[in-house]
């Protein structure tokens, strides 16, 4: 059975060949059917393979499995196969991609119905699947460079699919420059690996890894190396900034790429390398703390955001950075876990969002929205059920996820879980007050929009149900001990930490420490909840409406730290200066002025050669006794 593993990617990418070069010939249906249903058939194969693994494990055995497709490079003593890997984590990720990723296709035929490229955009869907894909399966690191690569370039057209917007085609530059800035990381720590280990597939690398001592220097510049490329592409400080932008891309991109899949390669990443981490312990420390400052800043910015898009991207920053402080706290299992119940809520989050800018005539200002309850009632649930997972309020995924994080993080250190806590109430508060704005309340919007505002086609609400009930449901894949759960996802994952666990004992917590965090956490959701409900609807309070003075920090907030801006004045501004220096000092004078100065040199030399072929047969005889006079008196002369 493993035999299929290889059609798994192949699918989206014949989906991709077909609707991108028919995309001026095959009609939007058909368009829709192959876009929607080659990942359907992804997701079904993995489904087969997932069962495969389930059967494995259920038997005893590890559930590992290696499928080598052909002998890749073969350069003296190095050699590499392309070949897939199948185990408990890239069968989950398997499920996530496709099955989310065909939620996200199916939404999209109607959401994107009216868009010119129609075609070109499940192309580029179906060809961001397939590099995903890849990214997951690979059994060596090369393979998940490519597919990380891979993800970045449809990053760039998809956020840019809009790009006669100047403004949107400049956020598509900006995701592509930064993400380069941690590809770099990635590649050089990809020739650190050759260099110490011989080798780039997993197997080889983390068995010759657990042999090194704790704190070995070699391994710290790989796995700090790896962050670098994890922070780039899982947007965490100080290489954030562009997914926020990102949201200028159509609406399912945001849920696909931002929410559910590509955001996330780098904690899959780090999982996977775990026991490279684990040897690491002053990168875990930094991880922790990067993690965790991301996730306070990017919630404390999410607060006073008022483009509906923009709060869900700042939200998906600090998510991002709850994962990592979990991976810095050793909770590897619980960052995996926040990663399956985020793509639930968050996926559904987008689509919900996506919805009501639908419904509301493309107005993405929840200022100018309000009342949207009774006319979007499914939208509204659903969002509902997302607003309550990701606050942390039981019994949804989010509850589970996010309060193993915390209890993980308590036993690391209680400033990482102060701080993380801080986290958790500011994301209650501005989640519901995004829900609060966009459905209670008076309808704040033109007349216009009041009488276009509906509910979405079925192809639109069909996966905001799915997801909805996956929020509900998800959390039940990891239930604490102290819950009387038996930790599923741990058990189902074990083998990808035998490395690890043989190094460092897996973190145990307190059942009444666990049942005060629960606690605690839970009940200052509730009440954050209560406070935005208090002033945006019962008080009313729009933001930009209200006469009160606002204070240093809500303008820090509302201008995003100004980070930007000061990104523009350090970075961009004296590089674009150097830019306009090099070019007119040195490019225009020097290098121009050298190369054209040649280019003349020769252009009058043949100017002036060329008066000497003047077609006079008597100027010629002239030359001609002049040449035999000057051969004379040379041979005269050397006598």
């Amino acid at each position: 059975m493993i035999e299929l593993i290889w059609l798994i990617p192949l699918i989206p990418l014949i989906g991709f060949l077909i609707n991108g070069l028919g995309q001026k010939v095959l009609s939007k249906t058909l368009i829709g059917i192959i876009g929607s249903g080659v990942v359907l058939a992804s997701f079904l194969l993995s489904c087969v393979l997932f069962g495969m693994v389930m059967d494995a494990r259920d038997a005893g055995g590890d559930g590992v499995f290696t499928y080598q497709l052909f002998e890749w490079i073969a350069v003296g003593d190095f050699k590499l196969n392309f070949s897939f890997l199948l185990d408990p984590l890239s069968s989950l990720m398997l499920l996530i991609i496709t099955g989310i990723g065909f939620l996200i296709h199916l939404y999209s035929i109607s959401y994107m119905s009216h868009e010119t490229g129609f075609g070109k955009f499940f192309a580029y869907l179906n060809l961001f699947i397939f590099f995903m894909l890849l990214l997951v399966l690979g059994s060596n690191y090369l393979i998940m460079f490519i597919g990380w690569e891979g993800v970045g370039l449809c990053s760039y057209l998809l956020i840019g699919f809009w790009y006669k917007n100047s403004n949107y085609a400049s956020a598509a530059k900006k995701a592509f420059v930064m993400n380069r800035i941690g590809d770099l990381g990635f590649l050089i720590a990809v020739f650190a690996i050759i260099a110490a280990f011989g080798s780039l597939e997993y197997a080889t690398v983390f068995q010759s890894a657990s042999t090194l001592p704790l704190g070995d220097t070699t391994l710290l510049l790989i796995t700090l190396l790896l962050f670098v490329a994890a922070t780039g592409k899982s947007a965490q400080i100080p290489l954030f900034t562009w997914l926020p932008d990102a949201m200028a891309g159509p609406t399912p991109v945001s849920a696909l790429i931002h929410a559910a899949t590509m955001v996330t390669a780098g904690i899959y990443m780090i999982v996977r390398s775990n026991i490279l981490f684990t040897l690491s312990p002053i990168t875990m420390q930094i991880i922790a703390i990067i993690g965790v400052l991301t996730a306070l800043v990017a919630a404390f910015i999410a607060l006073t955001q008022n483009d509906i898009k923009k709060v869900l991207a700042y939200s998906t920053v600090s998510q991002l950075g709850y994962m990592f402080l979990a991976l810095g706290v050793g909770a590897f299992t619980g960052a995996f876990f926040h990663v399956i119940t985020h793509a639930f809520f968050k996926a559904l989050l987008f689509l919900g969002a996506g919805s009501v800018i639908h419904g509301m005539s493309d107005e993405q200002d929840m200022r100018k929205m309000g009342g949207l309850k009774s006319k979007m009632p499914i939208t509204f649930v659903t969002m509902l059920i997302g607003t309550i997972a990701i606050s942390g309020i039981p019994p949804l995924s989010g509850f589970f996820s996010k309060d193993e994080i915390l209890a993980f993080a308590f036993v690391s250190n209680p400033l990482l879980w102060g701080l993380g806590f801080l986290t958790a109430l500011c994301t209650s508060f501005y989640m519901f007050r995004l829900l609060f704005l966009t459905f209670y309340g008076k309808f704040r919007g033109t007349e216009d929009q009041k009488h276009h505002v509906h509910e979405s086609p079925w192809h639109m609400t069909f996966p905001l149900i799915v997801l909805a009930i996956l929020a509900t449901i998800g959390g039940a894949l990891n239930i604490p001990e102290a819950l009387h759960g038996g930790h599923w996802l741990a058990n189902f994952l074990s083998p990808i930490y035998t490395y690890s666990n043989a190094i460092v004992e897996p973190t145990l917590v307190d059942h009444s420490t666990e049942y005060i965090l629960m606690g605690i956490s839970a009940v200052a959701a509730v009440i954050m909840a209560v406070a935005a409900y208090i002033k945006y609807v019962q008080k009313q309070r729009i933001p930009g409406d209200d006469k009160v003075q606002h204070g240093l920090l809500h303008k820090l907030s509302y201008h995003k730290l100004y980070i930007d801006e000061i990104y523009n004045a350090l970075i961009v501004k004296p590089l674009n200066g150097l830019s306009r220096l090099l070019y007119t000092f040195l490019d225009r004078a020097v290098i121009d002025g050298f190369v054209n100065g040649v280019g003349s040199f020769i252009e009058s030399s043949g100017r002036g050669i060329r008066q000497l072929q003047s077609g006079y047969v008597g100027f010629y005889i002239f030359m001609m006794v002049i040449g035999v006079i000057a051969i004379l008196l040379y041979g005269f002369l050397n006598i």
